[in-house]
């Protein structure tokens, strides 16, 4: 099982969503007190498009906030698929985060030219306050698949032959995801109830090679659940 880890089982993933948000709020709060911004990773898909509903709807210090993504698919930037689209409609949009803290991964470009440009922007950062991710029903985690290899000093890695299209991608290596003050899982649906239980027996997941210093906080509904 993940070490140093907190499993918060709520009913709903609504409810997961608001627990979320909540924490997320808190922990911008604290670091822009601390040191004047907040620098957060995003993360594609369902239950974290409920958060960033939530998020959007609430009042925080925006013009402090810095926006980066764990992977991208490799698609048209105005593409319905891809994950900045979703959360630039969702959030971005609608709050007044500055536009040049918003590092978009250019996967347009492809895998190779983005990852290499994505490098750079993440070795900028240096270490993240909080890193948003998810976990597929195979256990995979940003663009992370399971039997992939990477190269373990990789920062942003060039993703080829994924099992869920598109094939091409890009992806946060698990060592940049690591560097971070705190993360989030988000786990909800009946789907994911093997990968979970796998996660915890300790099986060798993507989702476990994300070790920050820092507790990890895995945020889980009751169908995700099952003991």
């Amino acid at each position: 099982m993940q070490k140093n880890s907190r499993w918060h089982t709520l009913e709903t993933a609504e409810q997961v969503a608001e627990a979320a948000c909540r924490q997320i709020l808190n922990t911008a709060k604290s670091a822009i007190s601390e040191h004047g911004k907040f620098k957060l990773v995003l993360a594609g898909g369902g239950t974290p498009e409920k958060v960033y509903r939530l998020l959007a709807e609430s009042n925080a210090d925006w013009a402090n906030w810095h926006i980066y993504y764990g992977d991208e698919r490799c698609l048209p930037a105005d593409h319905q698929d891809r994950n900045s689209l979703m959360a630039s409609r969702v959030l971005l949009d609608k709050t007044a985060i500055p536009a040049n803290q918003i590092f978009t991964i250019p996967a347009e470009l492809g895998p190779e030219q983005a990852a290499e440009s994505y490098r750079l922007t993440v070795a900028e950062a240096g270490a993240f306050d909080m890193v948003l991710l998810g976990m597929g029903e195979d256990g995979h985690t940003a663009s992370l698949f399971p039997g992939h290899q990477h190269p373990q000093d990789e920062l942003v890695h060039a993703v080829y032959n994924s099992p869920k299209p598109p094939p091409e991608r890009v992806s946060i290596s698990a060592r940049a995801l690591s560097n971070t003050r705190e993360l989030i899982f988000l786990v909800t649906g009946a789907n994911k109830q093997e990968a979970v239980k796998l996660w915890r027996s300790g099986s060798d997941l993507p989702v476990a090679s994300i070790v920050p210093e820092n507790p990890v906080d895995i945020y889980i509904d009751s169908d995700a659940f099952k003991p």
